[in-house]
């Protein structure tokens, strides 16, 4: 009994088994490649909802919905509580940890090719966006519904708890679940779409992989000063960071529309690491030995797969219903997926003349996409660094406008 107890309970030794099970199940299950691509870190996403779909058909779900014989009863469970903690501080530490590794150099990618490529980020954006806007009228379709799907089409967490957060408000209402589902629906081939756009870009632009140039002189150069750190003691800026961040992302910002803008859980802790990343390191307070180290490195890893777990296990027992409800939220996710990399890259390549490395790791980096990064380094010949120069150059503001637009689309329905 107690061992059965122990995976249907609503304790904390059932709930943090279940987050265990999901991560390291799903990290498993993330070195899987087909023909070279790889959801990673994804599984554990997928793997909480399987977990959470299972535990809710044998009668306890982890959204304080406990059935029985056929019907619904609500209930208080800690599972509720504490996954909704869990989710909110894995994200924290994520994007904590993203600001303080691509914050020193970030400033310095604005010369020359940085700000080109920043401004087609800008409107790389502004397409998903208003494809998002154009498929919920053309489909009939709840435009808070769909910034769910638009989060999973352009693979970004942090943009999906914000929209999470945002429907919280009583003056806009709406399922903070329901939006975990069109996420769900629309990742995975999003995952796959931004690797299929950028070997379409091959054949369109007539790249020819053994004349294109390893080394691009037009692009920005991301680098940093290897100052070494002062030992444990630099933990601290983290903590500093995480807590100034909370402050800065409850300011409201007014747009004009049903409620103002915040910067939110995700974003306030993004903006000031990033800053905070790249003022310590230029005044000589910390090193890039800390900023890009290890340690931080795995604090980002850590707060993802947490977040991902908790998004699962939280959204799985409905997950498999809306599916054969909701399927066409999967073709649109693949048009907001593709269409507007497709035809930025098109500019970038055909216009600019960007190179071909660089322009896949923009690719990755204007959907804040880590697979899509892999993969671009696997094609680029050894030590050819230009796919992660493309990627860290848009992507913090990426991930900022991301987060920005994702609760844009729910104060707009």
């Amino acid at each position: 009994m107690w061992f059965t107890n122990l995976f249907t309970g609503s304790g904390v030794a059932s709930t943090v088994l279940m987050l265990a099970i999901s991560i390291f199940a799903g990290l498993l299950l993330g070195k899987l490649k087909v023909k070279g691509v790889s959801l990673g870190i994804t599984w554990v996403l997928f793997v909480g909802i399987a977990i959470s779909a299972v535990i809710s058909a044998y009668g306890i779900d982890f959204n304080n919905q406990v059935v029985a014989e056929g019907k619904s009863f609500s209930g208080e469970h800690m599972n509720h509580h504490m996954l909704h903690f869990i989710k909110e501080f894995g994200l924290i530490l994520f994007v904590t940890g993203v600001g303080l590794q691509v914050g020193p150099g970030f400033f310095k990618s604005f010369k020359k090719g940085g700000l080109a490529m920043n401004g087609m980020a800008l409107v790389n954006v502004a397409l998903g966006v208003g494809i998002t806007v154009i498929i919920a009228k053309v489909a009939s379709q709840s435009l808070t519904d769909m910034a769910g799907v638009y989060t999973g089409a352009i693979t970004n967490t942090p943009g999906l708890s914000a929209a999470q957060e945002a429907v919280k408000d009583p003056v806009i209402g709406g399922d903070p679940n329901t939006l975990a589902t069109g996420y769900a629906l629309a990742y995975p081939l999003a995952v796959v779409g931004m690797i299929a756009t950028c070997l379409l870009l091959r054949p369109l632009c007539r790249i020819d992989l053994k004349n294109e140039p390893t080394v691009d002189s037009t692009s920005a150069t991301v680098t940093t000063s290897e100052k070494k750190g002062k030992g444990s003691i630099l933990l601290i800026p983290i903590f500093v960071f995480i807590a100034l961040g909370i402050v800065v992302g409850q300011i409201p910002i007014p747009v004009g529309l049903k409620a103002p803008v915040k910067l939110g859980l995700a974003g306030g802790p993004l903006v000031v690491a990033l800053v905070g990343s790249w003022l310590g390191v230029k005044k000589g307070w910390f090193g890039t030995d800390f900023t890009d180290g290890k340690g931080v490195h795995m604090l980002r890893e850590a707060g993802i797969a947490l977040f991902l777990a908790a998004v699962g296990l939280g959204a799985g027992a409905s997950f498999i219903s809306n599916v054969g409800i909701h399927y066409m939220w999967v073709v649109y996710g693949v048009i907001i997926t593709i269409v507007p990399p497709l035809l930025v890259g098109l500019f970038g390549r055909l216009v600019l003349k960007m190179n071909y490395y660089t322009l896949m790791g923009f690719i990755g980096g204007s959907h804040t996409d880590p697979p899509t990064l892999a993969f671009a380094n696997n094609m680029a010949p050894e030590g050819c660094k230009l796919p992660n120069t493309g990627y860290a150059t848009v992507y913090p503001l990426t991930m900022f406008l991301r987060i920005f637009t994702a609760q844009l689309l729910v104060l707009m329905a």
